[in-house]
C-alpha cells in the first residue's frame, strides 16, 4: 500500500510542525488538519504562522472529512476521546493510524476503537517547538520513532515509513518501539513536569547542581525503576542521553507543559505522574518526587484564571 494522503487531527506544536513539513515537501493536497465542528467553528479565521510564515496546510471541519491513508493524532491527552470521535470520518479500509501523544496508553485505546491491524506504536522527541499565542516557532523538527505493535498488520510500518520519507519527516523504525516509549515517558515525566511545576526552560532544568535539575533526574529515576519493574529494559544510559538531549535544546525553550501554563491549558500530568504513580503501586516502588509533582501540577491548574 502507498499512503498519499494524510490527516492530522491536532493543530497544536506538534501537528503543526509535521503539517508544516509535509505541505512543504509533498503539497496541498497531501495534508490537512481536521477539527470536530465545534472547535473548527471556535477558530474559523484564525491566522496560524510557522517560523514567522503563515500555516499553508488547509484545516476543514469533521463534517467535511473523508477517509484518507493516514491519521495522525497529535492532540494533548485530554483531547484523545474527542479526537478519536473526529477520527472515525476518517478512517476508511485501509487507513493506517499513528498516534505521536505522549506516553503510554494512547494506542491501547486507538486500538480498541479501530483495531491493532491498523495502529503503529509512535513517539515524537527531539524537538524544540513553542506554540503559544497563534505562533509555532522551532528549530529542531526531532524526530518520529515508530515500530509495529503485535497486531500491526504486515506492511504497514514500510509504508508509513516510505510516507514520512517522502514528506522530508525525519523518522527512525524501531525494532523495540516499546523500550523507546517509555525511554521517551521517562524524559517526558522528568522535563515537562519540571518546566510545568517551576515555570522554567530546557536550559534552567539543565543548569547542573539547581533545584529543577535534581527535580528533573530524579523524576525520570523514578520512571526508569518503574520501567524495569514493568520489563521494559530502560538504563542509566538512556536517562543520561535524555539529560544530553535537553542540554542541547535552546535554552530559552521549554516543553509542551510548560506552554500549557502559559496558555491556562489543561495538562498531560496523569499521562506522566498518573501513570508512573499508579504503576509504581503495583510494584511497591516509591516516587515521591512524582507525587510531589502530580500534587503540584494540580494545584496550578487549579489556579487558573485567578
Amino acid at each position: 500500500m502507498a499512503i498519499e494522503r494524510a490527516a492530522i487531527i491536532g493543530r497544536g506544536a506538534v501537528g503543526l510542525l509535521y503539517g508544516s513539513l509535509i505541505e512543504r515537501s509533498l503539497g496541498p493536497d497531501a495534508i490537512e488538519f481536521v477539527m470536530d465542528d465545534t472547535r473548527f467553528e471556535r477558530h474559523v479565521g484564525e491566522v496560524v504562522t510557522v517560523n514567522g510564515e503563515p500555516c499553508r496546510t488547509r484545516t476543514i471541519p469533521a463534517r467535511e472529512a473523508e477517509p484518507v491513508d493516514l491519521v495522525i493524532l497529535a492532540t494533548k491527552a485530554p483531547g484523545l476521546p474527542l479526537a478519536l470521535e473526529t477520527a472515525a470520518r476518517l478512517v476508511g479500509p485501509r487507513t493506517v493510524i499513528a498516534s505521536l501523544l505522549n506516553g503510554v496508553t494512547s494506542e491501547e485505546r486507538v486500538a480498541e476503537v479501530f483495531g491493532w491491524e491498523r495502529t503503529v506504536l509512535s513517539v515524537a522527541q527531539g524537538m524544540d517547538a513553542v506554540f503559544i499565542g497563534g505562533a509555532l516557532t522551532f528549530t529542531h523538527p526531532g524526530e518520529i520513532r515508530f515500530g509495529a505493535a503485535e497486531g500491526t498488520a504486515p506492511g504497514v510500518v514500510e509504508a508509513v515509513a516510505d510516507f514520512y520519507g517522502r514528506a522530508g519527516i525525519p523518522h527512525v523504525v524501531e525494532a523495540d518501539i516499546r523500550r523507546r516509549m517509555w525511554v521517551k515517558l521517562m524524559l517526558n515525566v522528568g522535563i515537562n513536569q519540571t518546566c510545568m511545576a517551576y515555570g522554567g526552560t530546557y536550559g534552567t532544568a539543565s543548569e547542573p547542581g539547581s533545584e529543577q535539575n535534581r527535580c528533573f533526574v530524579a523524576a525520570m529515576r523514578e520512571a526508569l525503576a518503574v520501567a524495569r519493574a514493568e520489563g521494559v529494559d530502560v538504563t542509566e544510559a538512556d536517562l543520561a542521553q535524555m539529560a544530553d538531549l535537553i542540554a542541547s535544546l535552546e535554552p530559552d525553550g521549554m516543553p509542551s507543559m510548560a506552554q500549557d501554563r502559559i496558555n491556562e491549558k489543561p495538562t498531560e500530568v496523569e499521562e506522566f505522574a498518573g501513570t508512573i504513580i499508579a504503576r509504581a503501586e503495583r510494584h511497591g516502588i516509591l516516587v515521591p518526587t512524582n507525587r510531589w509533582l502530580y500534587a503540584r501540577i494540580r494545584e496550578l491548574e487549579a489556579a487558573y484564571g485567578a
